[in-house]
């Protein structure tokens, strides 16, 4: 009897540790399942996928819907790390192209955001209504294909506007500043960048002559210069034309 009872508790706690493991490999599953659902509500958030949609694939992963959702590109491999330092409702996919991941993080508090990743290469797009956080996934993507220093999009708005549609600034930059091609290289080149600096500082003189360490003369000279250069330099729509020609640093 003694001995039968033995195999029988025996038996019992195989059942037991089979149910147990049976148990913990479901819940493994589900895990799995949600972490699937997740992923694909972010690929759809990414791909500018229709509300109705997205609503669909939030209801399906389980995931509230925020007000707003800000986009942060990051190498692959500071995806997950990152991630575990923000809200847990942000959604992370780090397998994108050119070994890039993305966080997209709800209701962000933005400098509180902007300061947990100071250490990271990261680029963060602005804040969007959840629906269309697409848009901001393409500009932190474009800010990022700018330039490599680029932290907050929210900061270089002026080089993002101006590089929006290249070819017509180039145009812009070709009629604009037309009367220069008739110069020496380097001597154009001087005159544009006094020029931009004084456009930037509205004429003023020292501040100009600072900005591109020089003596105030000098601007005196290139500015007389440029008047004969551009006779309607004090057109308005001259001076407009001329401010967004010049707006970004030639590389």
């Amino acid at each position: 009897v003694a001995k039968f009872a033995e195999l029988t508790f025996a038996y019992i706690d195989e059942l037991s540790a089979a149910s147990a493991a049976g148990h913990a490999d479901e819940l493994a599953a589900r895990g799995r399942d949600h972490e699937r659902h997740l992923e694909h509500l972010a690929r759809d958030l990414l791909a500018g996928a229709s509300p109705d949609v997205l609503l669909v694939s939030a209801q399906r992963a389980g995931w509230q819907p925020p007000l707003s959702l800000t986009a942060v590109l990051l190498p692959a491999g500071q995806a997950r790390p990152a991630y575990r330092t923000l809200d847990p409702s942000t959604l992370v996919l780090d397998d994108l192209p050119d070994a890039t991941g993305v966080l997209l993080v709800p209701d962000a508090d933005r400098s509180h955001l902007l300061r947990q990743l100071t250490d990271r290469a990261a680029v963060v797009g602005p804040p969007r209504p959840w629906t269309r956080a697409s848009a901001s996934y393409a500009r932190a993507a474009r800010a990022r294909s700018l330039s490599s220093d680029i932290h907050d999009t929210e900061d270089h708005l002026p080089e993002l506007v101006l590089s929006a549609d290249v070819d017509a600034y180039a145009d812009l930059r070709a009629r604009a500043l037309a009367p220069l091609r008739a110069l020496p290289a380097a001597t154009a080149r001087r005159l544009e960048e006094t020029l931009r600096e004084w456009l930037l500082h509205q004429g003023r003189r020292d501040e100009v002559a600072a900005a591109l360490f020089v003596h105030p003369q000098t601007v005196r000279y290139r500015m007389s210069q440029l008047r004969e250069l551009f006779p309607d330099l004090a057109s308005p729509q001259r001076v407009l034309e001329l401010t967004l020609a010049v707006g970004l640093r030639r590389g």
